[in-house]
């Protein structure tokens, strides 16, 4: 499998690619608490064994891509913590190590899988939410200065393609758009949205504008949102950018930052991805709530 672009979703020509699940899900089924101000990416340091084993459950679910323990790795977060700047860089690219050492484990068997290496938002690394409110009062110096270092950590690191997610402000998008195109590394990029609005409140048409024409981009879409909110936006990608859509919703719910964790979340409705993959979706997977066993589902149903 390659990573390519395509304008238009009527041609058909791009294959499905099916995307993982969330990793803090995979790992919450293992036993392993996810919580603290690092998430995920404490086990980078701490257990790298069973991020490998979360990729490996996806992949034999029938995922195409392992998206990286990184959303939540930065040099800010792991200094925090107590660690220098190069012992951050090192597992900010330990990340994409331990994805690629599991792809190429399951190569014989399931050649062309791929490594997304995952560049979670500015308020990911606040750990109070506003990953999901947008509007972080900072200073646009600031956001480049936070997202460039990771963004040149994971490309040395060699993934197949970034993932920036969960970017709930177009003003921060504007940021990340013009590091990527810095960086000859293919990406996705995908907002959290609600409604026909980004998190932080801007109309979707205007946000995936300021994507459009960006040479990095290989798709554009919506994440770690409301399925019922993912139609709009993968219509609205499509319409702005003119790339195939990414569509990974979560499983619903209320995000609480204090415990990382959701509330009342519910199963999802499948018979909504056929609408996605008519209108342009397709790189398909979940987000938040999604374990090995959901995205098995939805693959046999995206591919059905």
């Amino acid at each position: 499998m390659t990573v390519a672009k395509t304008t238009g979703a009527e041609d058909g020509i791009l294959p499905l690619t099916i995307l993982d699940g969330g990793m803090s899900t995979a790992l919450e089924q293992q036993g392993i608490e996810v919580g603290g101000a690092l998430w995920t990416a404490r086990l980078l340091a701490d257990e790298p064994a069973r991020i490998a084993r979360a990729h490996r459950a996806f992949f034999e679910a029938g995922a195409h891509v392992a998206t990286t323990a990184t959303y939540q790795a930065s040099e800010r977060g792991f200094t925090a913590a107590g660690m220098d700047a190069a012992e951050a860089r090192m597992l900010i690219r330990r990340g994409v190590t331990i994805a690629r050492e599991v792809r190429d484990e399951c190569a014989a068997s399931r050649p062309g899988l791929l490594v997304a290496a995952s560049v979670g938002p500015y308020g990911a690394v606040l750990g109070d939410g506003s990953e999901y409110r947008g509007r972080y009062g900072v200073a646009t110096s600031r956001l480049r200065d936070f997202h460039g270092p990771r963004l040149e950590a994971l490309a040395e690191a060699g993934p197949d393609l970034l993932a920036v997610e969960t970017i709930p402000d177009l003003e921060e998008a504007v940021v990340i758009a013009a590091l990527l195109d810095e960086l000859d590394v293919p990406a996705w990029f995908s907002y959290s949205v609600r409604g026909e609005e980004t998190c932080a409140g801007q109309p979707l048409a205007e946000a995936f504008a300021v994507l459009a024409g960006r040479r990095s981009l290989v798709a554009a879409g919506v994440n770690c949102s409301d399925e019922g909110d993912v139609l709009g936006a993968v219509e609205a990608a499509v319409a702005e950018t003119g790339l195939p859509a990414v569509a990974y919703p979560n499983h619903g719910g209320v995000w609480d930052s204090t415990t990382k964790t959701w509330s009342h979340a519910r199963p999802l409705d499948v018979d909504l991805v056929d609408a996605w993959i008519a209108a342009g979706a397709r790189y398909i997977g979940g987000c938040c709530g999604f374990g090995p066993a959901d995205i098995s589902a939805l693959a046999e149903r995206a591919n059905g």
